[in-house]
């Protein structure tokens, strides 16, 4: 199933692509690899001036979407982005938004929140870690309160945006379970190891924390309590990758047609051979297929329905394999120019690569869709 765009809807994701095209076009994307942070902040200040960054926080929080459907709105923002592999960090700032919106205290939303949503700052999430832990049970970090103060601890890894940020959300356990701090990236005790990844401008870093002591006021929500709200934390990452991921996969193919029917072999054009026809029926199988399950998760989790994790998993675990199975037949379809540096099919591959990895791969997915549903290995 595929959500239909209200009239504002559609003008909000028009409005979206021609800020990128006209921004972002993919030759300064190519530029954009040799820069440190992988995006211009007074970009990414007129991004929040169109309202990217409010979607995910209540209106009476200083936010607001167009729908009532804020994930699903945001999905609109997210595949554009995907379409046009841009910059910016929507995913961590929309994800940490929504958790001090949803679970943080009155000073921590009156404080935190407006640089979110006018784009002057830029927050981070930190929950993976070594042996590509996206789980929140195999979290090591610990975070302890002591009296008027808590002390975190713990090696964060590939968190996007945290050599851009002011302050991270880190996810971490406690003596009473799962809990979440605002940790500012000038602490005492925080060191910041600031990366590149595979993408052309998105960049991650290593999030270090040596017995960092903040106020007990740093954490968000109840110490132990934040279980529930990681949970919506991961499942909105997910919609919003997939989405991601879908509108690069789209654009690529869309491209691809195009060349299709332009690049002349034997007479005629190359998409007229009818076992081309057949294999770009089958790309566009799988990209709807994406599509419709990506928009069905990012429903589910605006409903609030028991499904919402099962969708986002099952949309994880499909789109990411299924849009690199396009983006190789693609590549394919144009020919020894799609391998190279000069054609921009590696652009859209780097960004399908990247986001298969984060929040978990496929693999891990489907284990845990199979966990879930009581299902035993024979062996």
């Amino acid at each position: 199933m595929r959500f239909e765009l209200s009239a504002e809807q559609e003008l909000f994701r028009e409005t979206a692509r021609r800020f990128l095209d006209s921004e972002t076009p993919l030759s300064a994307i190519r530029e954009m690899w040799y820069w440190p942070t992988g995006f211009d902040c007074s970009w990414w200040q007129r991004a929040a001036g169109l309202g990217w960054t409010s979607l995910m926080v209540p209106e009476d929080a200083g936010g607001g979407c167009l729908s009532g459907q804020p994930a699903c709105d945001a999905a609109i923002v997210a595949e554009e982005i995907g379409r046009a592999c841009g910059p910016g960090p929507l995913l961590p700032v929309s994800v940490t938004a929504f958790a001090i919106a949803n679970a943080g205290h009155a000073t921590q939303k009156e404080t935190l929140l407006p640089g979110l949503l006018d784009g002057t700052s830029v927050a981070a999430w930190a929950i993976a870690e070594a042996g590509d832990a996206w789980s929140a049970t195999d979290l090591r970090t610990t975070i302890a309160v002591d009296g008027d103060a808590v002390h975190v601890s713990g090696r964060k890894l590939y968190v996007e945006a945290v050599g851009s940020s002011e302050w991270v959300l880190v996810t971490g356990r406690s003596q009473v379970g799962l809990s979440q701090v605002v940790v500012p990236a000038d602490a005492a005790g925080v060191t910041i190891t600031t990366g590149r990844s595979v993408d052309m401008v998105r960049r991650f870093g290593t999030l270090t924390l040596d017995d960092v002591r903040l106020p007990v006021s740093a954490v968000v929500g109840e110490v132990g309590g934040a279980a529930q709200m990681v949970e919506r934390q991961l499942q909105l990452a997910l919609v919003l990758q997939c989405a991601q991921i879908n509108g690069a996969v789209g654009e690529l193919f869309d491209r691809t047609v195009e060349y299709a029917k332009c690049r002349f072999a034997f007479g005629r054009p190359i998409g007229a051979y009818q076992a081309l026809k057949h294999r770009f029926a089958d790309m566009l199988q799988r990209l709807e297929f994406s599509r419709a399950i990506a928009d069905a998760a990012a429903m589910a989790f605006d409903r609030g329905d028991a499904q919402a994790r099962e969708l986002a998993q099952v949309a994880k675990a499909y789109v990411p394999d299924a849009g690199l199975d396009v983006i190789d037949d693609c590549v394919q379809i144009n020919g020894g120019i799609g391998v190279t540096w000069e054609h921009d099919a590696h652009i859209f591959s780097r960004r399908v690569a990247l986001d298969r990895a984060l929040y978990g791969a496929p693999e891990w997915h489907k284990d845990a869709l199979v966990d879930d549903l009581g299902l035993v290995s024979s062996s």
